[in-house]
C-alpha cells in the first residue's frame, strides 16, 4: 500500500475532498435542471393547449376583480364593443420582436353591457422621446368585434418591472386591471387581452408576437450533462491517481541506476 501513501499528502487530501464535494453538487444541479425541464414542459403544454382551444367570449373566463389563472392565460377570447381612445394610455419601456424600445398601446374597450375590457393593441416606437405622449394610430371606429389572447394582470413580483410613480400624463409601467378600474372609475374585467384580430391598418400598432415555447429540451440536455460530470469526477480522480503512481515509479526507476553506479566498487 506504500504506492498510495501520497494520497495522505496535503495536496491530494484537498483534491480528494474537492472531488467528493463535487459529486453530490453536480447530482443536485442535474435534479434542478430536471425540475426546470418539467416546469417548462408543463408551461409549454398549457400555452399550446390554450392557444389551440376554441375561442370563447371573454366574459366566460373573466369578470371584474377576477385573477386570470394559469389555465385561462393565453386562451383566445372574443369581445364586442367600442374602443374608448379618449382614455387610452401607453405602457412604457416595451420592446418589439427586434428588441426596439417603445410603448404598448392600452385602450379601454367598452363592452355592450357597459363593462370595460383592457386591450393591448400592440407596440409602437417611442422615436427617442419617452416623456411625450406618442401619436397613436386609431382603432376601428364604432361597434367592433375583436379577438385576442387573455393575459393576467402584471405585477412587479411577476414581471420584475418597477411600478414607477410620477410618470408623464397617460403613461403607465404595468398593465393592471385593478389600477385601471380606479383610474377609469369603471367595472374593468380582470386581466387584459393582447389583440390579434382585426389586424391594424398598415401594421401599426405592431401586433405582439405569439408567446412561443420555452426551450425545455435545453434543460434536459443540461440535466444529462451534470449527471455525466458527476460520473466523470471519480473516473478523473482515478486517472490522476494512476498517472501520479506512474510518474513516481518512473522517477524511482531513473534514480535507482544512478544510486547503483555511485555505490558500485571501483575496479583495478
Amino acid at each position: 500500500m506504500h504506492r498510495y501513501r501520497f494520497l495522505l499528502t496535503r495536496q491530494w487530501v484537498i483534491l480528494t475532498l474537492v472531488a467528493i464535494a463535487l459529486i453530490p453538487t453536480m447530482i443536485r444541479l442535474g435534479f434542478w435542471q430536471q425540475h426546470r425541464y418539467e416546469e417548462r414542459t408543463a408551461r409549454n403544454n398549457l400555452v399550446s393547449d390554450a392557444l389551440h382551444a376554441k375561442p370563447v367570449p371573454v366574459e366566460r373566463l373573466t369578470s371584474p376583480g377576477h385573477a386570470v389563472t394559469r389555465t385561462e392565460k393565453y386562451r383566445t377570447v372574443t369581445a364586442t364593443g367600442t374602443f374608448d381612445t379618449s382614455r387610452e394610455v401607453v405602457v412604457r419601456r416595451r420592446t418589439n420582436s427586434d428588441d426596439e424600445v417603445g410603448f404598448h398601446v392600452l385602450t379601454p374597450f367598452v363592452l355592450t353591457d357597459g363593462k370595460v375590457l383592457l386591450v393591448n393593441r400592440g407596440w409602437i416606437p417611442s422615436n427617442g422621446v419617452q416623456t411625450a405622449f406618442p401619436k397613436i394610430p386609431a382603432p376601428p371606429a364604432g361597434r367592433t368585434t375583436i379577438s385576442g389572447r387573455l393575459k393576467a394582470d402584471e405585477t412587479t413580483a411577476a414581471s420584475g418591472i418597477k411600478n414607477v410613480k410620477g410618470l408623464p400624463d397617460r403613461q403607465i409601467m404595468l398593465i393592471n386591471s385593478a389600477e385601471e378600474a380606479r383610474r377609469l372609475g369603471a367595472k374593468v374585467l380582470g386581466g387584459y387581452v393582447e389583440q390579434t384580430a382585426p389586424e391594424a391598418k398598415d401594421g401599426s400598432p405592431e401586433q405582439i408576437t405569439d408567446p412561443g415555447s420555452e426551450d425545455a429540451p435545453l434543460n434536459y440536455a443540461y440535466m444529462i450533462q451534470w449527471w455525466l460530470f458527476a460520473a466523470g469526477v471519480p473516473v478523473g480522480w482515478w486517472f490522476l491517481v494512476r498517472r501520479e503512481i506512474r510518474d513516481r515509479e518512473e522517477a524511482a526507476a531513473e534514480q535507482k541506476p544512478e544510486e547503483t553506479e555511485e555505490t558500485a566498487p571501483a575496479t583495478v
